[in-house]
């Protein structure tokens, strides 16, 4: 096994675990492991990549920490799997204004293939001009519409993508793309800023135009890093607002 890797155009010497779990995210991203499905043990694993049972432990739990993988005690080590429920758990920031948990539901308005703009490019690491899945959405609180959501998804990661417009969708969308595309997600990044409500905006979430919303822009990549969804959320701050955990 190598123990350099050139970053930057300088070499950047690894320790042994982080190679390995290297070799698995790749594995993993390349779809060698799909979803729900059980990696080797750790002996097996071990002898496959010739180093030591402590440094695949160590670069299991490693993916654990980034929530790549699920270790049943007693039962093995599992390609983590995305449900409803554990998608909202481990990427909704919105809630309560008594910070309580909030189950959203989730009505697609429309789904049209555009142009990337530059900043849209940018966001998502392709080219200006490449087409993007563009999905709006109204995501509702005991049937109050809180928030108004766009989605960019490059075709060409999902060509098939498709949501039916007008109906409450059944499953999050990176379930979908899990299940439909063998796409993970596993890491986000967000931005917040306070904007005001478009005229859509507005009609669609029952507000006048102008009324203050907070705007969560979040970036989502696969295992391999790779960017994979834009989704800018507009959020009713009267019923809800952002939290989240720093560890």
């Amino acid at each position: 096994m190598a123990s350099e890797t050139a970053h930057n155009g300088q070499t950047e010497y690894l320790p042994l675990y982080a190679q390995v779990k290297t070799l698995l995210v790749k594995r993993i991203g390349s779809g060698g492991w799909k979803p729900g499905q059980m990696l080797p043990s750790e002996n097996e694993l071990a002898a496959e990549y010739n180093v030591s049972q402590g440094t695949v432990r160590k670069a299991l739990i490693s993916l654990e920490t980034d929530r790549m993988i699920v270790r049943r005690q007693g039962v093995g080590t599992f390609v983590a799997r995305h449900s409803r429920d554990h998608t909202l758990y481990q990427f909704f920031r919105i809630v309560g204004l008594d910070d309580s948990r909030l189950i959203p539901t989730s009505v697609v308005l429309s789904q049209k293939t555009q142009r990337a703009t530059r900043e849209q490019a940018a966001q998502l690491s392709v080219a200006t001009g490449t087409s993007l899945h563009a999905i709006a959405r109204v995501r509702s609180f005991n049937g109050e519409p809180a928030i108004f959501e766009r989605i960019f998804v490059p075709v060409a990661l999902m060509p098939a993508l498709a949501v039916e417009p007008n109906t409450e969708m059944d499953e999050e969308m990176y379930v979908i793309y899990q299940e439909r595309f063998g796409i993970s997600i596993v890491r986000v990044a967000e931005r917040v800023a306070a904007v005001a409500a478009s005229a859509e905006e507005a009609k669609r979430m029952k507000l006048k135009a102008g009324t203050p919303l907070l705007e969560v822009t979040r970036v989502a990549t696969d295992v391999s890093g790779r960017p994979v969804e834009l989704r800018i959320s507009r959020c009713d701050t009267r019923r809800t607002r952002y939290a989240a955990e720093v560890q």
